[in-house]
């Protein structure tokens, strides 16, 4: 236990940040899809990774282990959607690194061997993964062998068996680093970059050109000579039939009934907070007054000038501007607000803290007993390193140095110790015992705050709730299930359709959150369907009706005939202006009499760079010709992206702002991108398939 707290207070999520995943909780109900999902099919699974087929409950699995390592090392589970996305994206790769990435690795001939892993955990050769884990740092702050070793030899007398879970995770995640750092040594050394590419590479990117040029734009309206066949676009199609893979997607129309809390609503929840509000300067037990009145509830935290502001800005300028006592209400919306001061001090933002943990039988009273051994003077780290059972607190070297706390970053129950008087022991008991605690230095004090606010907001009461349910029940009845019908409601009652391309992972519809209900109906309902009225967040009524189906796989040509279609037009449009202008400026040399037969000026670019993609006049077509074209002869035409250029380079000049260095890092950034992409394109055609937004 004392290692977890150690893991937990000092280091935080610095562990689980160091391999590069987000350790953080997830919390869910099986009971709510496992009946269904035993009896569904394959193709229900969360995924497939290289032939293996993921079910709902081996992903739960893996989620529930990652919450597992969290909890070790935050000791706390957070439950936010965020936080759940997180943990599912750590456990999927998680997943993908077994089945594939490892799999891949060992058949292109690598290894990793047990005498290796003992040499990366215990050796000369230790992993990134223990030597940049702060839990593993010696005094000095670096990587100490000997922190290790006491780690593992504590695993068996730990009875809640969390020391060997955390310890098999750290192994796994040696294991696959070591992996990737072998595969990744294949792309790094084969990004070799040779004098050759090297000079190649200064003398283009410092290379400019002073160039005259004329520039005629493509036509906007149609020309009627150039046409695209139907032969054309199949053969188009064909070539380039992977530029049109695509995801399973919905083109979806919706309309939505918000309810608003309407001028009754506000006016009695307006009245509500009246009533508190003549309470709320006498209160003597403020915590569980708002617990009776508030839609905030207590915090015991000391505020500084600006921290409020995130709450309303009103507050913060009454709390820290020369009142006291109760403020008056203020609004935001269909929120209000009153704060009261409770507490002024100089308080500081940490402090640095050392403790003797005492766990067991008696804790408390022994812990009074070394109490009053420090305050007659008795050696602290001589205390704790004989009896605290948190053998691993040793910052900065002394025997029960935790190290400096802030009000977030603090063991839960030691929230005294912010204000707590220098080199003055306490007892502290907390769910991991009693604590022997000192506080022996703390950052410069400064003016704070402790205030309780009272806020409320207006919330819709069931007379709106029904009216707005009333009007989503009229358009639902009028669309009848139909897409005519969905049609006919618009028109009929002015509602305002939105329009949507929906994939499986959507979540947000605008500004609605979390409305994944509507996501799963839209893939569950077939083409020209319309929804009931499906409820988000209690607060949106809404009714969707599905146009089209995208299935994954290839669009249809008749989808893309179109773009398709445009797209070999503007290429023959750009090489049939090309061969028009060369037949009009045909023999001639001078670059004025070509402006004046196309009906264009004579234009400069004084440093065109081929390395610049910027400006017009460094379309890429146009940069590349001139930087190949002899000086001072008139060259061209040049189709670009927009239109035709004619141009004559007048000169050219070399700096020496791209230096060795920076072809050096720009090679670098090459190797790294490839590195970075070994998993993405192990991944592609099809051998992964993530079917994770079906569930979640």
């Amino acid at each position: 236990m004392a290692v977890l707290e150690k893991i937990r207070v000092k280091f935080g999520l610095a562990v689980s940040i160091i391999i590069a995943l987000a350790l953080l909780s997830f919390i869910i109900d099986p009971g709510t899809l496992e009946t269904a999902l035993n009896s569904m099919s394959s193709k229900y699974d969360v995924g497939v990774i290289n032939g293996k087929a993921i079910s709902y409950n081996d992903f739960l699995g893996e989620v529930e282990r990652y919450n597992t390592i969290n909890e070790i090392v935050t000791g706390s589970s957070v439950q936010n959607e965020q936080a759940q996305k997180q943990i599912r994206d750590a456990a999927w790769q998680e997943l993908v690194d077994r089945f594939l990435f490892i799999k891949n690795a060992k058949a292109a001939g690598f290894t990793v061997g047990t005498a290796e892993m003992l040499d990366l955990t215990t050796g000369d050769g230790v992993s990134p993964v223990l030597a940049q884990n702060p839990a593993f740092a010696g005094e000095d702050g670096t990587f100490d062998p000997q922190r290790v070793a006491d780690f593992v030899e504590g695993i068996p007398s730990d009875e809640t068996g969390r020391l060997q879970t955390y310890w098999n995770f750290l192994q796994t995640s040696v294991y696959t680093q070591q992996f990737y750092a072998k595969y990744g040594s294949l792309f790094a050394a084969s990004a070799f970059q040779n004098a050759i590419e090297k000079k190649l590479a200064i003398d283009q990117n410092n290379a400019t050109a002073n160039v005259d040029f004329v520039y005629v734009t493509y036509p906007f309206e149609k020309d009627s000579t150039i046409s695209v066949s139907s032969s054309e676009i199949r053969k188009y199609y064909k070539e380039h039939r992977n530029f049109f893979e695509q995801k399973a997607s919905r083109d979806i129309e919706y309309v939505v009934f918000e309810v608003i809390p309407s001028a009754d609503d506000i006016a009695a929840t307006n009245d509500q907070m009246a009533k508190a509000y003549d309470e709320f300067g006498s209160a003597s037990n403020m915590k569980a007054f708002l617990l009776r009145n508030s839609d905030r509830q207590y915090n015991d935290y000391w505020y500084k000038n600006g921290e409020l502001n995130s709450i309303n800005s009103d507050v913060n300028s009454f709390v820290f501007g020369k009142a006291n006592g109760v403020s008056p209400v203020y609004t935001r919306g269909n929120s209000f607000y009153a704060v009261r001061v409770l507490e002024s001090a100089q308080v500081p933002d940490s402090v640095y803290v050392k403790h003797i943990l005492l766990q067991g039988t008696g804790a408390h009273q022994k812990a009074d007993s070394l109490c009053n051994v420090v305050r007659k003077g008795g050696n602290f780290a001589a205390l704790a390193a004989e009896f605290s059972a948190d053998k691993n607190s040793a910052a900065d070297g002394g025997f029960g140095n935790i190290g400096w706390m802030t009000q977030t970053y603090m063991i839960p129950g030691f929230e005294s110790v912010i204000t707590a008087k220098l080199n003055q022991p306490e007892v502290i008991d907390t769910r991991y015992g009693s604590h022997v605690v000192v506080v022996s230095r703390r950052s410069a004090p400064i003016a704070k705050k402790k205030v309780a606010i009272l806020e409320k907001t207006a919330l819709p009461g069931k007379e709106t709730f029904n009216k707005y349910y009333s009007q989503a029940n009229r358009f639902a009845t009028i669309a009848s299930h139909t897409e005519e019908g969905y049609m006919a409601a618009v028109d009929s009652l002015g509602v305002y359709s939105h329009r949507m391309s929906v994939r499986e992972s959507t979540e947000n519809y605008g500004s609605i959150d979390q409305a994944k209900e509507v996501t799963r109906w839209v893939f569950d309902a077939k083409k020209g369907k319309a929804s009931d009225i499906i409820t988000v967040n209690n607060k949106y009524f809404v009714i969707a009706v599905v146009k089209n189906i995208h299935k994954e796989g290839y669009t249809p040509l008749e989808e893309v005939t179109a773009t398709i279609s445009d797209n070999l037009y503007s290429r023959k449009l750009a090489e049939a202006k090309k061969a028009e202008i060369a037949g009009k400026i045909e023999g001639i040399t001078s670059l004025e009499e070509i402006a004046d037969i196309l009906g264009a000026t004579v234009e400069n670019e004084s440093a065109l760079s081929f390395s610049s993609m910027g400006s017009r006049n460094n379309d890429p077509a146009f940069a590349g010709a001139v930087f190949a074209a002899e000086d001072g002869v008139i060259s061209g035409p040049v189709a670009g992206s927009f239109g035709t250029y004619v141009f004559k380079v007048n000169s050219r000049e070399n700096g020496s702002f791209y230096t060795d260095e920076d072809a050096a890092n720009y090679a670098a950034q090459k190797a790294q991108y490839t590195s970075s992409q070994i998993v993405p394109v192990m991944s592609a055609d099809g051998v992964v398939k993530d079917n994770r937004a079906r569930f979640f």
